[in-house]
């Protein structure tokens, strides 16, 4: 269960979100066409049965033969499973096959830890890669693959490859016999989590996907919510608020908010407009940062992501548990930030489970790409990104 709030804490009236009609209905034409870039929108054609049981079968052969499944990809080729599994992640335990994350960075003590890691390893390698060419992916692999073929004969089971269908990264997989995962042609990366690029390691790390694919089905009775979210987005935007906080309360999610940031920077961040996306996480970054959203300059606003029951562990003192006492934390941070002009949304989850998780990121994806279109730019482009890949391709001589 979801519940979304964004009246109690905030300015935002009825009224104001009912002058946007006329300019939903055209939005709503668009989702409806799917014109460009929408097929993430419908779950038809995100992913298909057959992909599905396919996966599903995968991910049993792979946890049987490996002790790690490593997922090499940057940006929406990583983030949105990275997140997930984060948030069902025990703390403090490990699993017999562990999923792990490269190639989304170009840092050298990691890739020389990683490669330390993996020499008494079993392995099986995933390269996501939608165009098959994004650089820091393609040089964390060709060092991760000289480490299979030194480890084993033959590695055409331990190599994954996830890309276009016609990318050359794709033509590469098949001449070396590697197994293969289509990207969906009309689904971008920032929005591609519940295809093949975010299914697989989420099947592996053991989250039922069937599930997950649920929850995103059932996502679509909460459009509506996403719309009203991107109205107040839109006026918040308006009204100065450049910087939208993200907080959570339970630090398994913090990497769902790392997601958020991208999903909400690449869509709506282009020609001089969008809002800034920035995280917190509560309470702790209520002694350093809530300093300054309390009395600091007033130029953002927040959501914030509470969940009711976690668990039972009574705290004594008070004769409350430490979830009543966060979900109070919510509430009374969301109470003092309004006296301080400081709005904050808040939507409720009753638990982290899968189906919940599934069911708010496409609340988010459908409220970004809304709010894209709110602001007359394109939301599935990213011409920034493509501007820094250039000029570092022209420096390293490519």
């Amino acid at each position: 269960m979801i519940k979304y709030d964004f009246y109690t804490y905030t300015n935002l009236k009825k009224e104001q979100v009912s002058k946007y009609s006329s300019k939903i209905e055209k939005i709503k034409e668009i989702f409806q066409k799917k014109e460009s870039m929408l097929d993430w929108v419908d779950q038809e054609t995100t992913i298909s049965e057959e992909e599905v049981e396919d996966i599903l079968a995968s991910s049993l052969q792979i946890k049987k033969k490996a002790d790690v499944f490593l997922v090499i990809g940057i940006g929406g080729s990583y983030l949105g499973a990275y997140s997930f599994i984060k948030a069902f992640s025990n703390y403090f335990e490990k699993k017999d096959c562990e999923v792990l994350f490269a190639g989304y960075s170009l840092s050298s003590y990691y890739l020389n830890d990683l490669l330390n890691y993996l020499k008494d390893k079993d392995v099986v390698v995933n390269l996501i890669s939608k165009s098959g060419g994004t650089l820091e992916p393609n040089l964390i692999f060709d060092r991760v693959l000289a480490l299979l073929k030194e480890k084993y004969e033959d590695i055409t089971d331990r190599v994954i490859i996830t890309t276009d269908k016609e990318s050359a990264l794709m033509t590469y997989a098949k001449e070396n016999q590697f197994k293969t995962y289509e990207v969906p042609r009309n689904i971008g990366g920032r929005y591609s989590v519940f295809t093949t690029v975010g299914l697989l390691p989420m099947a592996v790390f053991g989250i039922d996907i069937k599930e997950i694919l649920r929850g995103i089905h059932d996502g679509k009775e909460d459009v509506a919510f996403a719309y009203e979210y991107a109205i107040s987005r839109d006026l918040s935007y308006k009204q100065g608020k450049k910087v939208e906080s993200f907080g959570v309360y339970e630090e398994k999610l913090l990497p769902f908010t790392e997601w958020l940031k991208q999903l909400f920077a690449e869509t709506q961040g282009k020609q001089e407009k969008g809002i800034l996306p920035i995280s917190t996480l509560n309470t702790r970054d209520l002694h350093s940062l809530g300093q300054f959203y309390q009395d600091g300059e007033k130029i953002l606003f927040e959501t914030n992501i509470k969940i009711e029951t976690t668990n039972t562990i009574d705290t004594f003192k008070y004769h409350l548990t430490l979830d009543e006492i966060n979900a109070k934390a919510v509430d009374a941070v969301a109470r003092a930030h309004k006296q301080g002009q400081v709005c904050s949304n808040i939507i409720t989850l009753d638990k982290i489970s899968y189906y919940n998780l599934a069911r708010l990121a496409y609340f988010f994806m459908i409220s970004a790409a809304v709010g894209g279109y709110l602001l007359d730019v394109n939301p599935f482009d990213q011409p920034g990104v493509e501007d820094y890949k250039k000029l570092l391709k022209e420096s390293i001589g490519e």
